[in-house]
C-alpha cells in the first residue's frame, strides 16, 4: 500500500529471481483488470488537478507502480495528458515509497520549487506521508480515500487528513 511493489516482494520471497517473478505476474495480472475497465478516478480527482494546474501550481503524479501499470492507468482514466511529469519507483533510482526518492526526483525535474520546503505531498497511505516527511515537504497530508484511514496517517505524521483529494486545491489556498 503506497511500497514500491517489487519491494515488496523482495521483502515476502527474499530471493531477488523469485520477486522479479512476483512481480511480473503481479503487474500483468494488474494490466488485464485495468485493461477489463475495471478502474475508476477518485471523484473530484481530475478536477483537483485541474484546479491545482490552474492556480499556477506544477502538479506530478507518484506511484508505486511500475511504469507499465502506471502508463495502463493512466490511459484508461483518460490522464495521459494531465501533467507532465508522472514518476514511478524506476524513475527515481528504483527506491519508492516511504522513502523520498520520487518527491526529489519531481522537485529536480520540474524546478518549481526553490526549496523542498516549498513542496506539498499527498497521498492515502502513511507510506506516503513518510516520504514527504523525509523529502522535507512543507506540507504533507494524507487523504482518507485510499489505503489507510485518518488514525493511521495522522499516527505516519500527515499535517493535514482529508477527506478527499478534491479538497486539495482549497487546502493550498489557505496555506499560502
Amino acid at each position: 500500500m503506497g511500497e514500491s511493489k517489487i519491494s515488496v516482494f523482495r521483502h515476502l520471497f527474499g530471493d531477488e529471481e523469485r520477486a522479479h517473478r512476483a512481480n511480473t505476474a503481479f503487474e500483468e495480472a494488474y494490466g488485464a483488470l485495468v485493461a477489463d475497465g475495471l478502474v475508476a478516478p477518485v471523484p473530484g480527482a481530475r478536477e483537483a488537478v485541474e484546479e491545482l494546474v490552474a492556480d499556477g501550481r506544477t502538479v506530478v503524479l507518484t506511484t508505486g507502480f511500475a511504469r507499465v501499470t502506471q502508463d495502463a492507468l493512466l490511459a484508461a482514466l483518460g490522464w495521459r495528458d494531465l501533467v507532465p511529469v508522472t514518476l514511478c519507483p524506476a524513475d527515481a533510482g528504483g527506491r519508492g515509497r516511504p522513502y523520498p526518492d520520487m518527491v526529489l526526483e519531481a522537485f529536480l525535474r520540474t524546478k518549481a520549487a526553490d526549496a523542498t520546503a516549498q513542496v506539498a505531498v499527498v497521498g492515502d497511505t502513511s507510506y506516503d506521508v513518510l516520504s514527504g516527511l523525509r523529502a522535507g515537504a512543507g506540507l504533507v497530508a494524507g487523504v482518507r480515500t485510499g489505503a489507510h484511514d485518518a488514525r493511521t496517517l495522522r499516527a505516519a505524521g500527515a499535517d493535514h487528513v482529508l477527506d478527499s483529494v478534491a479538497d486539495l486545491p482549497a487546502l493550498l489556498r489557505g496555506a499560502d
